[in-house]
């Protein structure tokens, strides 16, 4: 991923430094439970746990001779540890090594993940209590529908990212396995328990079952998990961005006194960190379609799920990483409009009501059918009065077929949102409750 969506601490995680530091990991986690087990002596286990260090400009040196990452590695390591290094790399193969630290990078950049979805949640709570009882204008394909409030939809996202939380913490436990069965999967060089006392030392569990890689199917869950995280903040931002067109108005992202929206107009005001959100959420999805194609690979492995790994790996977990920080300072600094959702609430003159009269005179003995035709015939005329005619409410209050069975007081009190809006207090109690 390019420096200009890459947090420091993310990107150190997939440094090659890293990469190397976390092989090394494994490679020296081996050796020590070898030991243990009377395969390596305990001394050349020690020794390379005294002087096993690496550099990774003379690793890129040799491999531009090996071709070969993994050797490279070892031999840059051997070079600093001297004869004890016969015992490095014992009856492993690469992917032993690559695969299982893998899963230590992994593991670090779930753990800021983690943190950075809880962040979210945090504050898509604390704003969806701010506008718990704030009421604006529900759309259904675009166009206004029913009442709602603000807060409400801001209940709805942290709802989801609750879910996303579950989806997360399960696919990031999944990825949290090495292995060191060796070429083929078949243990030929060491044991199953060497295996799992190894990965036990490192803080990972052991496959069960293995070829020469771990199975990518855990990689294609996990991706499609990050995509599925990315997609929710695609779609908090895509409804921010609507909320920001200037006929709308009722929300915008936060800006700053120094902050410049075009070069052309100074006036602009531009909704570009969603847009930056939704972009980097496609590329994330695309990343997923790349992880399921990794899963079929030949026989009992073929390289070609390696080198879209080294792009999708980083760059997923480090654009989710930004996004959700971005996602996260939007939703807290968000400037909301309640006067400009009122105003927008109101704009077509009780339209939005029209469910409501319809039940009211069902309930009063007409027949559904005619008193959805009835309410449809004014609304339709409203709406192409464009306004310069009498609004709905007008229209419905001097109908005598309505007037006849409804009364002047039980009109008003179809055209009020508060009536509509009574169950708000109850959905909030039912989703708090559920993640309290």
């Amino acid at each position: 991923m390019i420096a200009r969506y890459t947090r420091p601490e993310m990107g150190k995680i997939w440094s090659d430094e890293s990469k190397f530091g976390s092989w090394l990991k494994v490679e020296l986690a081996a050796t020590d439970v070898l030991a243990e087990h009377g395969i390596v002596p305990k001394e050349a286990a020690v020794e390379l746990r005294a002087k096993a260090k690496f550099d990774v400009d003379r690793i890129r040196e040799i491999e531009l001779d090996t071709r070969h990452d993994v050797i490279a590695f070892t031999t840059n390591v051997a070079e600093n540890v001297g004869p004890a290094s016969r015992w490095l790399h014992y009856g492993l193969t690469s992917t032993d090594v690559v695969d299982t630290a893998q899963a230590l990078q992994l593991a670090a950049a779930n753990a800021i993940l983690r943190e950075g979805i809880l962040k979210l949640i945090l504050v898509l709570k604390r704003r969806a209590l701010e506008f718990k009882h704030t009421p604006m204008i529900g759309r259904t394909h675009g166009v206004h529908a029913e009442p709602t409030t603000y807060g409400l939809r801001l209940l709805l996202w942290y709802a989801e990212m609750h879910r996303n939380l579950k989806r997360f913490d399960a696919a990031a436990e999944d990825m949290r396995v090495g292995k060191l069965s060796g070429a083929v999967g078949s243990f030929g060089h060491l044991k199953p328990e060497h295996e799992e006392r190894i990965c036990a030392s490192l803080g990972l569990q052991s496959a069960s079952v293995s070829t020469q890689v771990l199975q990518r199917d855990r990689h294609a869950a996990y991706i499609a998990t990050l995509a599925v995280i990315a997609s929710t903040l695609d779609k908090i931002a895509l409804d921010i961005r609507h909320l920001q067109r200037t006929e709308v108005r009722e929300a915008e992202e936060f800006f700053s006194a120094k902050q410049k929206g075009s070069s052309a107009m100074p006036h602009k005001r531009n909704p570009i960190t969603c847009e930056n959100i939704c972009g980097l959420a496609r590329v994330i999805r695309g990343n997923a379609q790349v992880a399921l194609e990794n899963v079929a690979l030949w026989h009992e492995r073929d390289i070609s799920h390696s080198s879209a790994e080294r792009v999708i790996l980083p760059d997923t977990t480090i654009a989710l990483d930004y996004i959700l920080d971005k996602t996260s300072n939007l939703i807290d600094k968000l400037l909301v409009y309640p006067h400009r959702m009122m105003k927008n609430l109101e704009l077509t003159g009780g339209l939005v009501f029209s469910g409501q009269l319809l039940l009211d005179l069902a309930e009063s003995g007409m027949l559904r059918e005619d008193a959805y035709k009835l309410v449809q015939s004014h609304a339709m005329a409203a709406w192409a009065s464009e306004g310069e005619g009498p609004t709905f409410k007008d229209r419905i209050a001097t109908d005598p077929e309505v007037t006849k069975r409804l009364s002047p007081e039980k009109i008003a009190l179809a055209f009020t949102f508060e009536r509509q809006l009574a169950n708000v207090d109850t959905i909030f109690e039912r989703v708090l409750s559920e993640h309290a």
